[in-house]
């Protein structure tokens, strides 16, 4: 990306702190551009197409997947950094990794796993996916993992205890010391929750448990609805749905960037590190939007993610985690090869840790199929 059409808060990669390991620079790309690149060709990535959003990949072709949701992110923010004139390819780097390290079975899988490491440390998707780029996925001959440059990485840790900051080197210590990511990390972080609000209200609907009813309760909803159901009062369902959605996002969006151009004005930053000692996050939506992003995040768990038919996925669900993971902690020689031979040598622990990477890396119908062979 041309340097000179970045803000100066802007992450710029001649100002970078770089990669783990040194590598020359492509003739052709931009530094933040091969990070996205590695992480598309990544296997986590490509994983992610079948691994839950909300609703279990068979339970439907056209649900949303980690992999649909992830570009979707990626999609509303990329808007918001050309419009704030932030790092785009960074942005978008960050929303097609945020998740690559999630579980199979959604967050449903990712609380399971978490009970089952309990003993070992816990289980996070957010440090997961940092664990991802940085050891796990094997492609290249010099060193482990992508070798993702450090505002990427940054990025992708969206939060963090203080207890696995300090072990985390470079990216842990921001939390250590209370300050900000750059604005790229923030704006991906507040992407994430606007895409998941809007699409999985979307897919609510498409499944039958959410009615129009329920959703004009929502100040967000009711509003778009009104001005849609007066422009195109025979607008069928579907469409209506989509068009009431999409105005939404629009809604968001254009509020996002104007309340986050208002707080860069008032706090001057004048580079990345002013924005890294700001106190509080600069890309953030104006108050009254926010409370009804809210009022919506609390009325979805209500009414979708706590619905009947979705906890009875998510018992299933914690089940087959708990399962796997006890047959495979009880005899790793389970587990494929490179996952046998890693665990074999090591403590309890250590063992728990790589049947945690195993586990985490399976899509869903990769887990349930083995969860049948593991019944069997």
């Amino acid at each position: 990306m041309d340097a000179a059409s970045l803000a100066p808060y802007a992450a710029n990669e001649s100002q970078s702190r770089g990669r783990k390991y040194d590598e020359p620079r492509s003739a052709y790309r931009g530094e933040y551009q091969r990070d996205r690149d590695r992480i598309i060709h990544s296997t986590g990535f490509r994983r992610l197409v079948y691994k839950t959003q909300v609703f279990v990949n068979h339970e439907g072709d056209l649900y949303r997947t980690r992999l649909t949701h992830s570009l979707e992110v990626s999609q509303i923010a990329r808007t918001v950094a050309v419009a704030l004139n932030l790092n785009e390819p960074l942005t978008e780097a960050i929303c097609l990794a945020h998740d690559i390290g999630h579980t199979p079975f959604g967050h449903a899988g990712q609380d399971s796993l978490n009970a089952c490491m309990q003993e070992y440390g816990g289980f996070e998707h957010n440090l997961q996916s940092l664990r991802l780029v940085d050891v796990l996925e094997a492609k290249y001959a010099d060193f482990p993992g992508l070798n993702l440059m450090f505002e990427t990485r940054e990025g992708i840790l969206k939060h963090c205890s203080v207890r696995n900051a300090r072990e985390l080197g470079d990216v842990g210590e921001r939390f250590l010391e209370r300050k900000q990511p750059g604005l790229e990390a923030q704006l991906a972080n507040i992407a994430d929750a606007i895409a998941y609000n809007n699409h999985d209200m979307d897919d609510g609907f498409r499944a039958g448990l959410l009615s129009l009813d329920q959703l004009r309760e929502q100040a967000l909803f009711e509003a778009q609805y009104s001005e849609v159901h007066r422009l195109y009062p025979k607008l069928e369902d579907r469409r209506l749905i989509y068009e009431i959605i999409r105005r939404m996002i629009g809604t968001v969006v254009t509020d996002l960037i104007e309340e986050t151009r208002r707080r860069i004005e008032k706090a001057r930053p004048a580079s990345i590190d002013d924005v890294r000692d700001a106190g509080q996050t600069l890309v953030s939506m104006s108050e009254q939007v926010y409370e009804q992003h809210v009022s919506l995040k609390r009325f979805l768990s209500k009414h979708l993610y706590r619905h009947e038919q979705k906890l009875e996925m998510t018992r299933r669900a914690q089940i087959m985690i708990q399962d796997l993971f006890a047959a495979y902690l009880e005899d790793v020689q389970r587990m494929p090869s490179e996952f046998a031979d890693a665990a074999a040598s090591l403590n309890e622990s250590g063992r728990a840790r790589i049947v945690a990477d195993y586990i985490a890396g399976m899509t869903d119908r990769y887990a349930i199929a083995a969860h049948e062979t593991i019944v069997d």
